[in-house]
């Protein structure tokens, strides 16, 4: 594998992760009795974006990381996957 085709599946399956990690521990003003005047009652009080942004970067470098590996002993290669899925190669 490239550095750039690397780089690019990091780059998507970060995104990927962080729309997963995004709701979670998020409290609405409704649910915490905090709303404000004019405000949606469904947004969030505190976001906490830099925690969320840093468990995304550990999550995807593990998920990466086990797909690197599993790449380089062979369990993700295209003659294998097509096999699995019975596509001629």
């Amino acid at each position: 594998m490239s550095i750039g085709s690397g780089l690019a599946i990091y780059f998507v399956l970060w995104w990927v992760v962080l729309f997963a990690v995004l709701p979670f521990g998020v409290r609405s003003q409704h649910e915490a009795g905090e709303g404000e005047p004019g405000t949606d009652p469904g947004a969030p009080v505190a976001a906490r974006m830099l925690i969320k942004l840093i468990w995304t970067t550990v999550v995807s470098g593990v998920l990466f990381a086990a797909g690197v590996y599993a790449h380089q002993q062979g369990y993700l290669s295209i003659e294998r996957l097509s096999k699995l899925m019975g596509l001629p190669i």
